[in-house]
C-alpha cells in the first residue's frame, strides 16, 4: 500500500497510509532502521459503546495536507454516528517528536461519549524479538523499548490522560495482538509484556450536541530513556497543540523561502511544486544522504527495498533542488559522496542511510569469468555533472574548493581512465535501470557531462593542464556517440551496443526513454535534428495508448509489467520518463505557444498525484493506479525541475514577444 503522507525531519521519519494508520517509523536514518517494517498501527472509536476501527468501512477518510506544509489536515467522516474526527499530525523540524492532534466534531443532536483508541505495533530494531512495552504510572504513558531505542506514547481528551491501556504478545502463537481486545471497547489491563509485543490505549471524553472535544497523541523516540523523557517534559511544558502549530508555520516559512514567477500555471501546479519540494526534504537525510523511498511494501515485491541511496538519483534530486533555490539542504549530499568515493576514484551501486554500502545484484566477474567492475558508470559521472549545477546556482566558490581535490579530480580521473580505447567511449557498465551491462547512451551522455563539469571547475580553479585533459576526454566521448550510438540508417540515437569479440560490437535497437540524456547533459542542443528525430520517435514507440497516457521506460518493460500488447502499452508509464519529453519540449520552445505540449504534461502528473500531493514511480497503464512505491523522490524531484523550467522558458519568451 503506497504511503499517503509522510512527515520527517532528516533523522525521524514517519509515513500514514490512507487510513491515517502509522505503518513506518524510521529513526535514527531516513530510510534505516524501520521500527514498524510497514505493519499496522490502528486507530479506532467508540462512540456510545459502538466500536470502529478507521480502516474499516463505517468510515470516509481524507488524507490531506495543510497548504505549503509538512503538517497534515486529514478528516475521517463516520456518518452513521454524525462525528467527524478532524486529525492533524506533525514530525518536529528539529526534534525526534510526533504529534498527532485530533478534533472531534459532535454534528449530531445528541451527547457522545466518545472513546479514542491508539494502537502501537512495533518491531524495535526491524525484527519482533526481545522487544518490551509497559506502563509506567509516574509519567502515565507507554513505553517500547529495546537495547538503544525508546519510544515513548502518550494521549489525552480535553486533557485528561490515558483512561485505559494494555500490552500484549503479538503474531505469535494464537496472539493477534491487543487491538483485538479493543473492539469490545473495553481494554483488560496488562502493564508489562516482552517478546514480539504491541500496545493499545484509550482516552475518553464527553461531547455536547454540535460541540467538539480536544484529543493529543504524542510520540518521542530515542537512544534512552533519559531522551524519550525529556522531549515528553519539553513537549508538555510547551503543549502539544501549540507546539503542532509553531511546527506548521515553520515548513511554510520553509518552502516558501523561495519564489516562483506563476506564470500561466494553475494554483494545483504551484501547490504540487511546493508539495514536491516539502517531500523531497522528509526523503533527505540530515547527514546528507537522499533516499529514493521509503515505502515498506515494496519488500512483498522482491524481499528488497528502496530505502537506499543511488549517487544517480541523488544527484538529479539535488541539482533539482538547488534550481529550485534549496542549496543548503543538499550540500550534505556532496560532501557525503566524497567521504565514500572510492579510492579509484568511482561510487557504489548504492549505499544505505549512514553510509555503508547497499545490497547489489551487480557481479563482479562477466560470463566469461574475467572480473569487472559492479558499476553503473552514470552514478560516478551525475554527481560531478550536479556538483557543477549547483555552484552555477550557488556561486559558493568556497564550497566547491572545498571538494575539488576529494570529489571532483578523482571522479574526472577515473572517468578518463574508465574508456574503451578503439571505441573512445566508456567501458561497459550496468545501465540506469541496473538491469544490463553495455555501453549505453545514457551512460556516455552522463559522462561526457561528468567531464564537461571537471573542466569548468579545474578552469574556474586555474589548472589549465587539467582543464584541457577533462575537456578533450570529453570531446572524445562525444566523437565516440557520434561514431558507434548513432545509427544513420534509422536516423536516430540508439540505446546502446554489447561488445563482442576483437572491437565488434551488437547495436540495441529498443527504444528507450532514458536518451534524452543527450540534451539534459550538455552534448548536444534539444533542437539538434537527430535528438529531434530520435525524441520524436520515443514519443511515438513509448506513448500509452490506453487512455491513461504517459511515457514508458523503454519498449516491452518486464518490471511490474500488466500486459504484453506493446501497441497499447510498451511498458507501464513513469512519471520521470513523461516529464523528460515535457523537458524536451520545453528545450525546443520558440514561442509560448510551444510551451502548452510540457504544460499539458505537467497537469497529467498532478492528474496522477495522490490527493496528498504523493507522486508515485509508475501507473497500471490501463486503470492509471500506482505501481511499485510512493512516494519516489526521484518524481517530485524531477517535478520541481521541469516546472522551474518552464517558468524560465515562459518568462524569457514573454519579454520576447513584449520587445517585438
Amino acid at each position: 500500500m503506497p504511503r499517503h503522507l509522510v512527515l520527517g525531519n532528516g533523522k525521524l521519519l514517519i509515513n500514514l497510509d490512507e487510513y491515517l494508520q502509522i505503518r513506518d517509523i524510521y529513526f535514527p536514518y531516513v530510510g534505516q532502521q524501520n521500527h514498524v517494517q510497514g505493519h499496522v498501527n490502528r486507530l479506532g472509536a467508540s462512540i456510545n459503546g459502538s466500536f470502529s476501527w478507521l480502516s474499516s468501512n463505517e468510515w470516509v477518510i481524507e488524507p490531506g495536507y495543510h497548504l505549503d506544509s509538512l503538517v497534515t489536515l486529514s478528516y475521517a467522516k463516520n456518518v452513521k454516528e454524525g462525528i467527524t474526527l478532524k486529525i492533524e499530525d506533525a514530525v518536529h523540524q528539529r526534534e525526534n517528536m510526533f504529534m498527532r492532534r485530533i478534533t472531534v466534531l459532535n454534528e449530531s443532536h445528541e451527547e457522545k461519549r466518545i472513546k479514542i483508541f491508539f494502537h502501537q505495533d512495533l518491531s524495535i530494531y526491524e525484527n519482533e524479538v526481545g522487544d518490551t512495552a509497559y506502563f509506567d504510572p509516574e509519567k502515565s504513558v507507554i513505553i517500547h523499548y529495546k537495547k538503544n531505542r525508546y519510544f515513548l506514547f502518550t494521549g489525552s481528551f480535553d486533557q485528561k490522560g490515558i483512561d485505559q491501556y494494555t500490552t500484549g504478545v503479538k503474531r505469535f502463537l494464537s496472539a493477534e495482538g491487543t487491538w483485538r481486545d479493543a473492539e469490545d471497547g473495553h481494554l483488560h489491563v496488562n502493564p508489562i509484556a516482552q517478546g514480539s509485543v504491541d500496545s493499545t490505549f484509550s482516552v475518553q471524553g464527553i461531547v455536547p450536541p454540535h460541540g467538539k472535544g480536544d484529543v493529543n497523541y504524542a510520540l518521542t523516540v530515542g537512544k534512552s530513556r533519559e531522551e524519550v523523557f525529556s522531549l515528553y517534559d519539553y513537549l508538555m511544558e510547551i503543549g502539544p497543540s501549540l507546539t503542532l502549530d509553531k511546527i506548521d508555520v515553520y515548513w511554510r516559512r520553509w518552502v516558501n523561502k523561495t519564489k516562483i514567477n506563476p506564470c500561466n500555471l494553475s494554483d494545483e501546479l504551484l501547490d504540487l511544486y511546493n508539495r514536491s519540494l516539502l517531500i523531497i526534504r522528509t526523503q533527505t537525510n540530515e547527514n546528507g544522504y537522499i533516499i529514493a523511498a521509503n515505502d515498506s511494501d515494496i519488500q512483498h515485491y522482491n524481499r528488497d527495498h528502496y530505502s537506499y541511496m543511488w549517487p544517480r538519483d541523488g544527484a538529479l534530486i539535488a541539482a533539482a533542488v538547488a534550481k529550485a533555490g534549496f542549496h543548503g539542504m543538499v550540500k550534505n549530499f556532496y560532501r557525503r559522496c566524497a567521504d565514500v568515493l572510492t579510492k579509484e576514484g568511482y561510487l557504489h551501486h548504492k549505499y544505505n542511510p549512514d553510509g555503508s554500502i547497499g545490497s547489489s545484484w551487480h557481479p563482479m566477474i562477466d560470463k566469461e569469468g574475467s572480473s569487472q567492475l559492479p558499476i553503473q558508470e552514470d552514478e560516478t559521472a551525475l554527481v560531478l555533472w550536479a556538483f557543477w549545477e549547483h555552484y552555477k546556482e550557488t556561486g559558493d566558490i568556497e564550497f566547491a574548493q572545498s571538494l575539488y581535490r576529494s570529489l571532483v579530480r578523482p571522479s574526472a580521473r577515473f572517468l578518463l581512465q574508465y574508456m574503451q580505447e578503439e571505441l573512445d567511449l566508456p567501458l561497459p557498465s550496468y545501465d540506469l535501470w541496473e538491469e544490463r551491462r553495455g555501453i549505453f547512451t545514457f551512460t556516455a551522455s552522463s559522462v561526457y557531462g561528468g567531464l564537461m563539469a571537471a573542466y569548468s571547475f579545474a578552469t574556474l580553479f586555474g589548472e589549465d593542464d587539467r582543464a584541457d585533459r577533462y575537456k578533450k576526454g570529453a570531446d572524445r566521448i562525444k566523437a565516440g556517440m557520434e561514431k558507434h550510438l548513432y545509427d544513420e540508417d534509422s536516423g536516430r540515437f540508439l540505446r546502446g551496443i554489447y561488445l563482442l569479440d576483437d572491437n565488434a560490437y551488437k547495436k540495441d535497437f529498443t527504444m528507450e526513454s532514458s536518451m534524452y540524456a543527450l540534451f539534459a547533459f550538455g552534448v548536444y542542443p534539444a533542437d539538434d535534428e537527430r535528438i529531434v528525430r530520435t525524441m520524436q520517435l520515443m514519443n511515438e514507440e513509448l506513448s500509452i495508448k490506453s487512455g491513461v497516457g504517459g511515457i514508458a521506460r523503454y519498449t516491452n518493460d518486464y518490471y511490474f509489467q500488466q500486459t504484453h500488447d506493446m501497441t497499447r502499452a510498451p511498458g507501464n508509464p513513469w512519471l520521470i520518463c513523461t516529464l523528460w519529453l515535457a523537458k524536451w519540449y520545453v528545450q525546443c520552445a520558440k514561442s509560448i505557444q510551444d510551451l502548452e505540449r510540457p504544460h499539458e504534461i505537467l497537469r497529467w502528473v498532478h492528474e496522477h498525484s495522490f490527493s496528498t500531493g504523493v507522486l508515485p514511480e509508475q501507473l497500471h497503464p490501463f486503470t492509471g493506479e500506482a505501481l511499485s512505491v510512493a512516494p519516489l523522490t526521484w518524481s517530485h524531484a524531477t517535478f520541481v525541475d521541469v516546472l522551474k523550467e518552464y517558468t524560465k522558458v515562459y518568462e524569457k519568451l514573454s519579454q520576447n514577444s513584449l520587445a517585438r
